[in-house]
């Protein structure tokens, strides 16, 4: 078998109830593409990593790829290993807890491809995009996050704090060799850098859905590291 075209990265922590659905969708959606999971689990305490094993049983272990860590070692970090063991030549980042539908994915890669894109990101904050199941306080946090973001460090991209996108292999690897966030403002740093390098940035509008099953990994410590962290890259990235 060749080797994937797309490697799906998925951390998870917890998600013993949302993995299943999540291969299923990708199963369903990604029939025409040559791709590859890697699940990278941080010794999630629900069994995840049992869960995974199965799927890794029903699918094939071509397809479903385990890669898990001794702890939760954070978001950014998680990436790096699932780049270090990835085959692909483009790299697919999206949450395990059903917030981001694979349906969006044949999009953005037809998207890159018509574009010749080095990042195509999805976008909650332009065309038909938008959020679903969110109360007021978490929408105003996501959506004030955003426009403070725009302002300090003027992107052009339309949704930084958002985590659904696809880049090129080697693009990815470079921007994470220069990163110096950690966890929410990881995603937020890789397109202030992509920008000021100049790579190809492109949207897919989508519908984020809020967790069906589990609880948010957001919260107030969180917000006040993305603030923090927001500051720190206003201040010493040029």
């Amino acid at each position: 078998m060749p080797d994937p075209e797309y490697s799906i990265l998925l951390p998870t922590y917890n998600e013993r109830e949302n993995l299943p659905i999540m291969i299923y969708l990708l199963d369903k959606y990604l029939k025409d593409i040559n791709y590859e999971i890697i699940i990278i689990d941080d010794n999630s305490p629900d069994g995840t990593l049992e869960v995974a094993k199965k799927l890794q049983k029903a699918y094939g272990e071509d397809r479903v790829v385990l890669r898990p860590r001794e702890g939760k070692l954070g978001l950014g970090t998680a990436y790096i290993h699932g780049l270090k063991h990835s085959r692909g030549n483009f790299i697919i980042l999206m949450d395990a807890d059903l917030s981001h539908h694979p349906k969006y994915i044949p999009q953005m890669i037809e998207t890159q491809k018509k574009h010749e894109s080095d990042i195509v990101t999805g976008t909650r904050y332009a065309g038909n995009g938008g959020v679903s199941g969110w109360n007021l306080k978490r929408k105003i946090v996501s959506k004030g996050a955003n426009i403070l973001t725009q302002i300090l460090l003027n992107p052009g991209v339309s949704d930084l704090t958002g985590s659904f996108r696809l880049y090129r292999k080697e693009c990815l690897a470079e921007l994470i060799s220069k990163s110096i966030s950690k966890g929410y403002v990881f995603q937020m740093e890789m397109m202030f850098r992509a920008r000021k390098a100049g790579l190809r940035i492109d949207e897919v509008p989508i519908s984020f859905v809020d967790r069906f099953f589990g609880e948010s990994k957001l919260g107030a410590q969180e917000i006040y590291g993305y603030a923090l962290g927001l500051l720190k890259l206003f201040a010493t990235v040029s």
